[in-house]
């Protein structure tokens, strides 16, 4: 009798578990609100949250602290153009010469790809490392000028994205391409342009499927981010402004 009672109640157990694992769950509703992560936070630091991060501050502090130049202007992403995009794709094609090329005819960046946005005043590396997290490298695309083409519908499809200085882009609010030139001149189709991109639109991320039929591809060896370091080290002072690269038609 013992023994049987024993069996009932291991098995009792496991029936009330297998019952609350059958029970169905609905939500029935749901609420959010979205949070700013300022500095007010840090008026009340939680104490236990500051001894778990003590020992990685320092280290963290030596790569993030140290001051690289300064920005007349606070700049953030946007579409269809934008301070931050403008500056980091005028970067990219100052950065496509590393290796002797000449300046490539376009650069081009992501609005997605870039994830913070710049302050003015002091720009410290931790400042670049939060805007271009990723472990993206600079390349430069040999394209036809048909591709090119193509190209630039694809930017207009998405609303626009970072262009360098040399490009002038007009679009239709429902994202379809009405002009097009690059230094001033409308795009030929049996010339050969080069872009000055990042390895992840290469492979036609993004969206940007153009970019995949580069005739040539030149590996620059320097991660995006590094180029953008280099140029505010270079620079000291660095600015960006709105120039109309990219505009929405009004007809």
């Amino acid at each position: 009798m013992k023994h049987k009672l024993r069996t009932i109640l291991l098995i009792l157990p496991l029936f009330v578990l297998q019952s609350a694992v059958a029970q169905q769950y609905r939500v029935k509703s749901a609420k959010w609100k979205r949070i700013e992560v300022t500095g007010e936070w840090d008026a009340m630091p939680d104490s236990q949250a500051l001894a778990t991060v003590a020992p990685y501050k320092t280290g963290v502090d030596s790569i993030m602290s140290p001051v690289l130049g300064m920005s007349r202007v606070a700049m953030s992403p946007g579409r269809p153009e934008s301070l931050l995009s403008n500056w980091a794709a005028d970067m990219m094609v100052e950065g496509s010469t590393a290796t002797g090329l000449p300046p490539a005819d376009m650069g081009l960046v992501n609005i997605g790809g870039l994830r913070n946005n710049m302050p003015k005043g002091i720009v410290r590396r931790g400042d670049i490392i939060l805007i271009s997290p990723f472990e993206n490298s600079l390349v430069v695309l040999e394209m036809k000028g048909k591709d090119m083409i193509r190209l630039m519908q694809d930017i207009a499809a998405v609303g626009g994205e970072g262009v360098s200085g040399s490009v002038r882009i007009v679009i239709t609010k429902d994202n379809k391409l009405v002009s097009a030139t690059i230094h001033g001149q409308k795009i030929s189709r049996k010339r050969t342009y080069t872009v000055a991109t990042l390895d992840y639109l290469a492979e036609g991320n993004d969206k940007m499927y153009a970019l995949k039929k580069a005739r040539k591809r030149h590996e620059i060896g320097l991660k995006a981010r590094d180029v953008l370091m280099e140029s505010v080290i270079k620079h000291r002072i660095i600015d960006s402004k709105m120039e109309g690269r990219i505009t929405i038609s009004e007809e």
